[in-house]
């Protein structure tokens, strides 16, 4: 059963404040719901004083000694935080030489015949200490130790070695203890989204609140201790009350349960106690993983440095920098004139996989002004860059709804915020589960014309589960207006809205309709209606599959989706009418006199626009032109966003948009002189490709053009690529008659409509050769020197 629909206000107030530490992660974050008002605590404290009596009468009803020799709490019972159904951690500690006679074996039994479970061990004091160095859950469990009965002094002795060790060895130790953490959180999922969360060794929940404090204790970084333990008890409290109900040991929270925990807690429904136990585990997460990432960056930085105080700061970005591993602000920063800072930090967190700093985020959800709307231009391409960076979407989204400045960028968010799924097929919670989608996408934006649009509706797919109808049909008008507000033109609006409304209907068809059936073919195309639609309810219904879980896009699902996508495609093109040559530009430009005299001559102007410049090249046509043009803005740097290029009577002409407001024409024209003279080679500025990035896809397009022959070109955006397409398809002595060149978020799709010398189009064998000519070229070098 959904709950009904939560209301989207904006919110008022201050930003949340910065931790007093420098080193711990920002405190500030959403309204809180707390636990049960300490019922549990209380009861904790009640059962650690009984286990405690219990432990230090069995050891003195057998005449344990009181030198040399002591019972200690480890573990969860030497935190004290013992659950109804919990186990009794303790060791018996004793000093080399001592006697211990029955008391190691008769210790035991009436700890046993009280119908507690025991976890015991006995230990000489440098067998503990070298049990804590040759294993890392060891030492761990005996960094609580707490004196039950014996020798205060030897349980001292035995905390302050295992506290100094742990301090001297904790840069050795730490990144071993991560791989743990992180093999651990790869096998249980994350608390505050899978379906069946584990209180204790999910990702956020008490296991993780257990090394934080080990983090704390090695003295290398600290977290905010009030917050920690405030989830860490609301946790403990829930486990109790867990126990309680399932009657047995358990930390899982089966599905029927939840409605089971809501009384004990105080709390009103199972869709309460799910939202209250997901964000305590979403803190807990949030803030582990920033203590975890500046532990990496203190263990990597050399032992010599430590305690130097040497800047870490390097800009990235108009007023943002990376500073020890992390996006912050510089000196230069002005948040309150500039209504984009925050996505253009997000972006750049996102895409070099570092944390966006919560005080710069919240930071600049305080002080940025209200974005226009529609969007510009540059914040919509800021979004879209956020949302198509891949893995390192997750933990910078999370930073932006902790520090509440997601509020700025998608009020909507908030009505799927640790909702849960009904489908038992799905893996995380709604909120989580369309970021998920959003990663799978990023991989997938090679295979359609607007990867944009494909970001915007995979983060926007399931908006409208918040609402008991379905939830295709609640969303797109959502959608809708969140795409208006991000300023998509109309066309672009009905895209996203037509991919929310239609997101299921190729797995559903698939899977329930016979694809060869004409019939079933017919149903897709009277909804889809055009091929880049299509092309994008493809990759969208991918993408959401594999977010969902493997099941969702096994190999049987894969394919009868695909075998319909192509029926439907064969039945579009089938009924589609294609224009024979490239639009001539609606107005055409005016030569200037010394070109006209001269066609030799290059002429270069710089117009300011609203977001940047637009360049304008004009000389004799000639094969090589494009080229050289390409690398006058390769060797600057300069990244270009849109193209147009065209033969204009005896004179290429091409307009260059980009980013960039502060172009000189002098200087412009000055790199694009050396380049035609042979002075200066682009190619020597160009690097090898870096890893990890998705390999450049060159398509011929025979249906696109009868005069010309048609290349696509889609790869990542950088300086450079069109340079290389450009000078690659020279070599060959082609001739570009007309290009299209734009970004659509973090991909160049550039298409080229290409001829011999002397007109028409190139034979398959010369097709071939050109595409094969240009992916090399790309693949080889397509990436600036730093």
């Amino acid at each position: 059963m959904r709950r009904p629909a939560r209301s989207v206000t904006a919110r008022s107030g201050s930003a949340p404040s910065s931790p007093s530490c420098a080193c711990a992660p920002a405190t500030a974050t959403r309204p809180r719901s707390d636990s049960h008002p300490g019922v549990n605590a209380h009861d904790r404290q009640r059962r650690t004083a009984a286990a405690d009596e219990l432990c230090a009468k069995a050891y003195a009803d057998l005449g344990g000694p009181d030198v040399g020799v002591a019972l200690v709490a480890v573990g969860g019972y030497g935190r004290a935080e013992l659950a109804p159904y919990s186990d009794l951690d303790v060791v018996l500690v004793h000093d080399e030489g001592v006697d211990l006679g029955e008391l190691a074996e008769k210790l035991w039994y009436p700890l046993w015949d009280s119908g507690n479970n025991i976890d015991h061990s006995v230990r000489s004091l440098p067998e503990t200490i070298a049990a804590a160095e040759a294993d890392l859950r060891v030492a761990l469990g005996m960094l609580d130790a707490r004196h039950l009965a014996g020798d205060p002094n030897l349980t001292l002795r035995l905390r302050t070695n295992m506290l100094g060790g742990w301090r001297r060895e904790a840069r050795r130790r730490l990144p071993e203890m991560h791989e743990l953490v992180k093999a651990r959180h790869d096998i249980m999922g994350e608390l505050a989204h899978v379906s069946i969360p584990d209180l204790k060794e999910a990702e956020g929940g008490l296991r993780d609140a257990t090394a934080l404090k080990a983090l704390v204790a090695s003295w290398l970084v600290d977290v905010p201790h009030v917050e920690v333990e405030r989830c860490r008890q609301a946790l403990l409290d829930t486990r109790d009350v867990l126990h309680a109900v399932a009657g047995r040991a358990t930390d899982r929270i089966n599905p029927e349960m939840w409605a089971q925990l809501a009384e004990p807690l105080g709390l009103a429904d199972a869709g309460a106690v799910q939202s209250h136990v997901r964000e305590l585990g979403r803190r807990m997460t949030h803030i582990a993983r920033l203590t975890w990432h500046r532990v990496d960056q203190v263990v990597a930085r050399p032992t010599s440095l430590r305690g130097a105080r040497r800047p870490d700061l390097r800009t990235v970005a108009p007023g943002i920098a990376l500073s020890s591993g992390e996006i912050v602000l510089d000196a230069t920063a002005k948040p309150a004139n500039d209504p984009i800072m925050l996505l253009r930090a997000a972006a750049e967190a996102a895409e070099r996989g570092v944390p966006l700093a919560p005080t710069t985020a919240a930071r600049l959800a305080r002080l940025c002004p209200e974005m226009p709307v529609p969007w510009p231009e540059e914040a919509r391409h800021q979004l879209v860059r956020l949302l198509a960076a891949g893995r390192g979407l997750l933990p910078v989204w999370e930073t932006l709804e902790e520090t509440r400045a997601l509020d700025r960028i998608l009020p909507e968010w908030e009505l799927i915020r640790s909702l849960p799924h009904a489908s038992i097929i799905h893996r995380f919670t709604v909120d989580r589960h369309v970021v998920e989608t959003c990663i799978e996408a990023s991989e997938l934006i090679r295979k359609v014309a607007r990867p944009d649009v494909l970001m915007v509706a995979a983060l926007l797919h399931d908006i409208g589960k918040c609402d008991t109808m379905e939830h295709s049909v609640a969303g797109e008008p959502i959608a809708r207006e969140v795409a208006a507000r991000w300023g998509f033109d109309g066309d672009e609006v009905d895209l996203v809205g037509n991919l929310v409304r239609w997101h299921l209907l190729l797995a559903e068809t698939a899977t329930t309709r016979d694809p060869d059936d004409p019939a079933t073919v017919q149903l897709i195309v009277d909804r889809v209606k055009t091929q880049e639609m299509l092309s994008l309810l493809t990759a969208l219904t991918e993408a959401d599959a594999k977010a969902a879980s493997p099941k969702a896009w096994s190999t049987w699902r894969a394919r009868l989706v695909r075998h319909l996508a192509n029926r439907t495609l064969a039945a579009l093109v089938a009924q589609a009418t294609h224009s024979s040559a490239p639009k001539v530009p609606e107005q055409w430009v005016q030569i200037p006199r010394e070109i006209g005299d001269n066609p030799s001559k290059v002429h270069v102007g710089v117009d300011r626009t609203a977001d940047g410049s637009r360049v304008t090249v004009i000389s004799g046509d000639r094969v090589g032109l494009l080229a050289d043009a390409a690398a006058m803005f390769a060797v600057q740097r300069t990244s270009v966003r849109a193209a147009k290029v065209w033969t204009q009577d005896l004179y290429g002409v091409s307009v260059w948009d980009t980013d960039e407001q502060h172009l000189d024409a002098a200087v412009l024209r000055t790199r694009l002189a050396s380049i035609v003279e042979g002075r200066l080679d682009a190619r020597e500025r160009l690097s090898r490709p870096r890893p990890g990035r998705l390999e450049p896809r060159v398509k011929i397009r025979p249906e696109a053009s009868s005069t010309a022959t048609v290349l696509e070109i889609r790869m990542d955006d950088r300086p450079g690529v069109v340079y290389l397409v450009c000078a690659a398809l020279a070599f060959l002595g082609l001739s570009v008659r007309s290009a299209h060149v734009s970004t659509l978020g973090p991909q160049a799709v550039d298409v080229f409509y290409v001829q011999e010398v002397d007109g028409g189009v190139l034979t398959p064998d010369r097709a071939d050769q050109a595409a094969h000519a240009v992916r090399e070229a790309l693949v080889r070098t397509v990436t600036l020197e730093a």
